[in-house]
């Protein structure tokens, strides 16, 4: 691939929106060692290499404090050579090294060293801000509930991630009904983490009308002019063939023996009312979901039924007047997914999500997608960073396995040069845009 390291240094000209990502206004960048080195994915590293913990540290809207991110980085040091290998601590290198100018193994002797560097970053805005300068990164999109009070309002725009009425939790069957009592009355918040026990509600779903005044609510209290999106899971265990209103009262009669049965009613019920209900303002809103991680007692695996892709896009296609954009966390369904998009309208596909999340499979999916797919109908970069930091190191990684599927394009004749970074341009600047309604900040 002879093309590779010039296409690959022409593409950081290339201005990028970064389509989904947690951080957190006012508060951007990492506050320890921690926010890099224990990101949720290198926990799963270090966890795989035998580390007692698999939990991520403690989350937004609360931080971990000084001893419990000390005690897990003294936890994580004996297993770091383990995972030496693996492609997110390939990132990690990647920001100690060019943003932090720290090039040594960390070890116990020097890593409170370290992690007074980062921490003296920690509440420099405009070196966060630089940051993404650097990385050409013109805008991103965050969580609604972690907006803070709009500090960063000029380089985020925000994602209502809330509800999650169709991602299944381990070992629960009533999942559905209870993140509607939820957000029931409420206004919107951050959603549950993935194994979170459950707090008391406000308010109890007891009948169907209540399903539907839940949801009523929910819709109505969508902030449409702060948020350009709705962000969920859609869970593959669950059926989603449209229970009938009888179906669901007897299936909530049952509610304190739930089985799959149950919980298969309770999500695909109130799936079909929800978007049944937001389709209405089809005209302000994307809706945003992922697929193909499942539960685990820590995190989750990678794993999609095809009987699931068929019955979403039935669903796509019921609503036609409401615009679907999927990210994907298995490699196998995504040649699946991109023969919906070829087919329906209103449903888009972008980056590469978590499980999907290594160069390897980032290529073989770009290259799939690049074939299939028409620019305006995929988007090519979605970080799922919980700081700017791992926004450098996400686009690093990108940016690199970009450049080597659009040369292998070039050897072979498919495309010119020029063809290859206006197409690289396409979907990661202007198809954000179109797809999402995202707008960018000129950098001055």
């Amino acid at each position: 691939m002879k093309f590779a390291g010039k296409i690959e240094e022409a593409l950081a000209e290339v201005p990028v929106l970064d389509v989904h990502t947690h951080l957190v206004g006012g508060k951007l960048g990492a506050r320890g060692l921690h926010d890099i080195l224990l990101y949720h994915m290198v926990v799963s590293d270090l966890y795989c290499a035998g580390c007692p913990s698999g939990k991520r540290l403690t989350e937004y809207p609360g931080w971990p404090t000084k001893e419990e991110a000390h005690a897990r980085i003294e936890e994580a040091l004996p297993y770091l050579d383990a995972i030496r290998n693996t492609s997110s601590m390939w990132g990690v290198r990647l920001i100690l090294a060019n943003l932090y100018d720290w090039s040594e193994p960390i070890t116990r002797d020097n890593w409170r060293a370290l992690d007074d560097r980062v921490r003296e970053r920690a509440d420099d805005r405009p070196w966060h801000h630089a940051v993404l300068d650097q990385l050409n990164v013109r805008r991103t999109c965050a969580e609604y509930a972690r907006r803070g009070a709009g500090e960063d309002d000029d380089r985020l725009q925000y994602s209502l991630e809330w509800g999650m009425f169709t991602r299944c939790q381990w070992g629960e069957f009533d999942t559905a009904l209870y993140d509607l009592e939820r957000t029931w009355g409420r206004p919107p918040e951050s959603p549950c983490a993935i194994g979170t026990h459950r707090p008391p509600t406000d308010r109890t779903v007891k009948t169907v009308e209540d399903v539907h005044e839940a949801i009523k609510h929910y819709v109505s209290v969508i902030p449409y002019h702060e948020v350009i999106s709705t962000a969920t899971h859609y869970s593959t265990d669950i059926d989603y063939d449209v229970p009938t209103e009888g179906e669901m009262r007897d299936a909530m009669v049952r509610r304190a023996n739930a089985g799959p049965r149950e919980r298969d009613i309770y999500a695909a019920y109130i799936s079909e009312a929800f978007l049944t209900e937001l389709e209405k303002h089809g005209h302000e809103i994307v809706f945003q979901f992922s697929l193909g991680a499942e539960p685990l007692p820590f995190e989750t695996g990678s794993r999609l039924n095809q009987h699931t892709i068929k019955q979403l896009g039935e669903m796509i296609g019921r609503h036609p007047n409401l615009k679907f954009q999927c990210t994907v966390a298995c490699q196998h369904a995504n040649q699946a997914l991109c023969t919906l998009a070829r087919e329906l309208p209103n449903f888009s596909l972008s980056g590469y999500w978590w499980h999907n999340f290594f160069p390897q499979t980032i290529r073989h999916i770009m290259s799939e997608r690049l074939d299939m797919l028409s620019v305006n109908k995929q988007m090519g970069f979605f970080s799922d960073a919980y700081v700017v930091e791992w926004v450098y190191a996400k686009l690093a990684i990108v940016r690199a396995q970009l450049a080597r599927v659009l040369a292998d394009k070039v050897d072979q004749g498919q495309y010119s040069v020029d063809d290859a970074l206006s197409i690289a341009r396409s979907i990661l600047y202007q198809s954000p845009q179109d797809l999402l309604g995202m707008k960018p900040k000129e950098i001055r």
